[in-house]
């Protein structure tokens, strides 16, 4: 991104920036950047405001720990407003949702992008690794379990689509889905990455 393309004067030095959960496509929260926040957040690679209440620029998540990861920073048309595409590491909103705009049907994400929330909770359960989690725990035994497990989860997918009823195959299928997704994981890679492998064979 050219920052000199920007039109930081149309709002006195500020850009509204929209942040966005690249995975789940949620709208997350409003902020505003200077050219210095926009800098900022390009080098450090998470989300850099301008504080209108503090006068100063403010790191997402500098207290709570709920950063913003930065993955791309898009300008509209008219160079003035910026969609920052990120992925979250915590609650976005101070009161403790995942959005600023709450949690009601305005902002639910449903069908296949809710794969990507469950990335972010899989993220999460491995970074701070709680007693009882069943991921944290699978996670820390490695890829070569995690293969075995997605290996014993397409066998019981295979079974449900021969001989069981729909029901269990799609719980199977949710089961497969989810040990692929820590495999991923654990290997550094995501879903989009598979996505777009998809996409990439499927070209006009």
């Amino acid at each position: 991104m050219n920052l000199s393309d920007l039109d930081f004067d149309k709002g006195d030095g500020l850009l509204p920036a929209v942040v966005q959960d690249a995975g789940s496509g949620a709208v997350l929260m409003l902020g505003y950047m200077n050219r210095e926040a926009l800098a900022e957040t390009l080098a450090r690679r998470r989300v850099v405001f301008w504080s209108r209440s503090k006068g100063r620029l403010w790191e997402k998540g500098e207290t709570s720990g709920n950063t913003l990861e930065l993955v791309d920073v898009i300008a509209d048309c008219d160079q003035d407003t910026l969609l920052v595409l990120v992925t979250p590491r915590g609650p976005a909103c101070h009161l403790g949702t995942r959005t600023c705009f709450g949690e009601g049907p305005h902002t639910r994400v449903e069908n296949l992008s809710f794969l990507g929330r469950l990335e972010s909770v899989i993220e999460q359960r491995v970074s701070e690794a709680p007693e009882k989690s069943y991921t944290a725990r699978l996670f820390a035994e490695g890829p070569r379990r995690l293969a075995q497990k997605v290996g014993e989860e397409g066998v019981e997918v295979a079974l449900a689509a021969v001989g069981g009823t729909d029901g269990e195959l799609l719980s199977e299928s949710a089961d497969l889905l989810f040990h692929l997704l820590v495999l991923l994981r654990s290997r550094g890679l995501r879903l989009e990455q598979v996505v777009s492998e998809l996409a990439s064979r499927h070209k006009p």
